[in-house]
Order: C-alpha cells, then structure tokens, then sequence
C-alpha cells in the first residue's frame, strides 16, 4: 500500500465521500480515512437490535440531495432508490389530527378542520415560501464570496453574487430579510390562528436546533428546509442505503477508503498541508487534505493552533455547536395503531408524524432545558421507514425512529444515563397516549443523547448540523471570517463538512464545492 496520495479526506460520512467520488472521477488518487468501523458519518444504518432490523441511528431522512449529483455519480447503480416520504401527520390526545396532505384539496379539508382561515393561509404560505426558496437555493449551491476582500479575485465572487441576485425584487428583499432574523413563531402566529397549525409549523424552525420556535433565526432554518430540487424520502436500507451508494461510486471510480483508520494529525510544514498521520502512527503523504471533520475537531485537534492565524482560532473556539436533541430508535412486534386514523394508510403512516399540539408546547419544552431540565413533554419528528422498506425489519415488525427535543445542550459533556432514560420513558409514553398499544410492541429501544452524539459519531455538542444554523453562522460567516470558501490559512488543507456553507442535512453540496476549489487551484498552480 502506497503511503502517498494526490488528496487525503478526513472523513467518510456523506460530504467526504461526494468529494472522494468527484475527484476520483477527475483522475485524482485519493484515500478517504474513516474513524469509525463504517463510513457514513451521521448518515448511517446500524442493527442496535440485531441483524433482523435495520435502524438509522442518526439523520433519519434524505432531503437536499441534489439530482444532478445522483446522475453524476450514477448513485442508483449502487443500490441508492429513495420512497417518497408522505406528508406531515400530527395526531393529537383528543383523539383528531391534522394532515398536511400533497393534494390541494385534500389538505384544505383537513386544515379546515380547524380553521377555515387557516386553510385558505397555508396555500398562501406554501407559494410564498417555494417562491423565496426557488430563490435561496442557488445560493446553497454557490460557492460564498470573500465579503470585504478588495483582492481583485475576490471581488470578482462578489460580483457575480451580486448579479445572481437580480431575481430579487424589492418584496423579495424585505420577505428574505425578515425571514433570516425573524423566530418560526412570528411568521407563523402571524398568518395562522389553530394551535394545530402553529404547533406542527414550529416543528420545522427548531429541528436539530438550540433555539425554540420563539427565538430570533429559527424561521430561516424553517425555509432551509423548502429549498433544493429533491422530495423527501427514505432511501432504502436506511441512510446508511446513501453513503454505501456513494461510497460504491467513489471506489468504482478509484478512490480508496480505509475504515477504522483514525487520523491523530494533519501535518502541516512552512504553511502548506503535507498529509496526516494516524493514530496507529503511519504516515501519509497528500499534498491536498480535504477534512469533512467537525471544525472543533478539525482545527482545534488535528492541526497545531501554531500553523493557524489567532483571528481564525478565536472563530473556531466561538462556534455555536450546541444541541440539546436525543434520537430514539425503536424496533417494534407491530406497526402502531393511531387512535386519530386507524385505517392504514401509507401517506398517513409512511409520513413525518408530529408530536406537537402547540407552539406554545415546543417553547415551553425548549425553556425547561435552558433551565436545565430535560423537557417534560418532549417533542417529536417521527418517521417509520419500514412502511415503504422491506429490507430494514421482518415481515410484520417495524423500525420507528424518533428525533425529539430538548434535554440541556450541556448534556454533551456527560452520559446522563438515568434521566435520558426517564426522558425516553415520557417521549415512549407520548407515543403511546396517541398509539394506544405501542408500549406493549416495543421489542427494543435505543436511546442516542448527546454525549453519544458527540463521542461516537463525532457531533461536537451533539448539533446534527455541525453548527447551529443561525444567521452569524451562515453563508459568509459559516464557519470563519474569510473561508467561508472552504479553503484554510494553510495552503492544500480544505473544509468541507457540514459546518461549511451548503451544509446541513444530508446535501453533500459541501463536498461536491470543495472538488472545484481544489481543481481550480490546482490549474493556478500549474
């Protein structure tokens, strides 16, 4: 085995793989170095319950994939086949539901439920916000401008961001604006009136998110969530079904990937990136280091603070990574019963099932943990992927997976076993006041805080996102004044993780940006 490579990738979740594929495919010889017995990062199928059941331990579904990258990588080669998810169902303990449904008039009828006024706003509001998403989107996709620089380089970027900008309008302007500084509660007690609508709304301003509904910012993570040219789903075999695609198209191509190959440094001489060295003590020599790695991790672990700027430190040292959220898988003897909707129905069951009645219910849950309390009444996305997929549980048994908040983001510093586990206990009760018999089917359940977050899948502060998605920490400012172009102060060595723009959720946006850096300074240097 060669000790020298054209690029090195610390990494192999989902970002660190896209990069691997990319610039295998451009001729490049590349070693992706994964910590873990298995690639996938957050986005990962395990079996915490054997080998009969197959559980996404972590991100849980597909959003921000873009399409033109699974035609690049020609991902469906490798096994990659998404089942459309259905829409948004919140049963309630008084025994209705509200249903988001696809068809128009449909989901009038079941808003109208609750308010006439309500149905009538939501068209509004969809419209309005696949509007401002149409026009945030390309910008997810861009590559950010050094805001401030005066290099002629970089002016150029700030030019052509500027004329990417021409489709907004004056409207536009004001909408986007407020969005990015405005909390999901003042949008949404603006325009609708049921608690229903306002609760299951705030679901989506909040998810993985140190903030609650009423906290300025958490609209534009709502409107992070409507942008992108791909329909939720669930990939088949879970999310781990999307990184072995794109694992498989990445070594179909040439690249080479070593699982439980922790890397201990990236060695760095005179300002220019010279390989890494793992923890077992073998040296590898790249002159390009691409690290997909939390950027706690990345800089402030693997490379020397002496080879970095302190301006740049300090930024790192400063990044918001705090969580407070707790994943809880269960494998279950049967598919749940809910007392709102009994008839089965893939669009009701196979959809994103929300456990929040109120807005007023997910803010008050946030509080106690700022408080230092784990929520009394958590809150909770469920999906229960094996409606659509076959291969994740026996014929007749089911995975149900369930991303719920808060406990005290300080929780990802200690294993708090007793009272995640009391936590656990009042989510799985929850469940069950909505899914009479669900307690009595559970046949295991895993309990994923924090502190596991953070230790075994590398999550510093258990944030899904890498960082919190809050206005000072995107676009330019994600995660560091001046390379937000997901280049370093030292020379050959890149970002590319989810804490870099484009980031956050499962897009590998981040990982396809930085192959066009290296490429494009490679042609520089030549």
């Amino acid at each position: 085995m060669s000790s020298t490579y054209d690029v090195i990738v610390v990494g192999g979740g989902h970002n660190g793989l896209v990069a691997a594929a990319y610039l295998a495919k451009a001729g490049r010889r590349v070693l992706v170095c994964e910590r873990r017995h298995t690639v996938g990062g957050a986005a990962v199928s395990e079996h915490p319950f054997g080998p009969d059941f197959t559980v996404t331990s972590l991100s849980y579904v597909v959003s921000l994939l873009p399409q033109d990258m699974v035609r690049d990588l020609r991902l469906a080669e490798h096994g990659y086949h998404v089942y459309p998810q259905g829409p948004y169902f919140a049963p309630r303990r008084d025994g209705r539901y509200l249903s988001l449904r696809n068809d128009p008039a449909e989901r009038y009828k079941e808003i109208a439920k609750f308010s006439s006024k309500d149905a009538e706003a939501y068209e509004r509001w969809n419209a309005w916000l696949g509007h401002l998403g149409g026009l945030v989107g390309p910008l997810l996709e861009s590559i950010p401008p050094k805001l401030g620089s005066k290099r002629p380089r970089d002016l150029l970027g700030q030019a052509a961001l500027a004329a990417g900008l021409r489709k907004v309008d004056v409207r536009a302007a004001f909408d986007l604006t407020r969005l990015f500084t405005a909390s999901i509660a003042d949008l949404a007690e603006e325009r609708f009136s049921s608690d229903a609508m306002r609760g299951v709304l705030s679901v989506s301003g909040v998810i993985g998110t140190w903030a609650g509904p009423r906290s300025a910012g958490t609209a534009y993570v709502m409107l992070h969530h409507h942008v992108g040219d791909t329909a939720w789903g669930f990939p088949r075999g879970g999310m781990g079904g999307v990184t072995r695609a794109i694992a498989g198209a990445a070594r179909t191509f040439g690249a080479e990937i070593r699982i439980e190959a922790p890397v201990a440094r990236i060695d760095v001489a005179d300002g220019k990136v010279r390989g890494v060295t793992l923890e077992s003590g073998e040296e590898i020599s790249a002159g390009t280091v691409i690290t997909t790695a939390h950027p706690k991790i990345s800089f402030l672990r693997l490379v020397e603070r002496s080879h970095l700027p302190d301006d740049f430190v300090a930024d790192i040292e400063s990044w918001q990574t705090r969580s407070g959220t707790v994943k809880i898988n269960f494998a279950v003897d049967k598919l749940p019963t809910f007392t709102a909707h009994p008839d089965y129905d893939p669009s009701i069951y196979g959809g994103t099932i929300a456990l929040a009645e109120s807005l007023d219910d997910v803010e008050y849950a946030y509080q106690e943990a700022v408080a230092g309390r784990a929520a009394e009444l958590p809150f909770a996305d469920i999906c229960i992927p094996s409606v659509f997929d076959d291969s994740l549980a026996p014929p007749g048994q089911h995975v149900v997976s369930a991303f719920t908040q808060w406990v005290p983001h300080t929780w990802a510093a200690d294993p708090h076993p007793d009272e995640l586990t009391a936590y656990a206990d009042r989510l799985t009760a929850r469940i069950e006041t909505v899914a009479p018999g669900f307690i009595d089917s559970i046949i295991g359940r895993q309990i994923i805080g924090p502190d596991t977050m953070e230790r075994e899948y590398g999550l510093v502060g258990g944030n899904i996102f890498h960082g919190e998605l809050t206005p000072g920490q995107l676009f330019h400012c994600r995660p560091a004044a001046g390379y937000a172009d997901l280049r370093t102060p030292v020379r050959g060595l890149y970002q590319a993780g989810s804490a870099t723009h484009g980031g956050g959720g499962v897009t590998g946006i981040p990982g396809r940006n930085v192959v066009r850096q290296v490429l494009a300074d490679t042609r520089r240097s030549t």
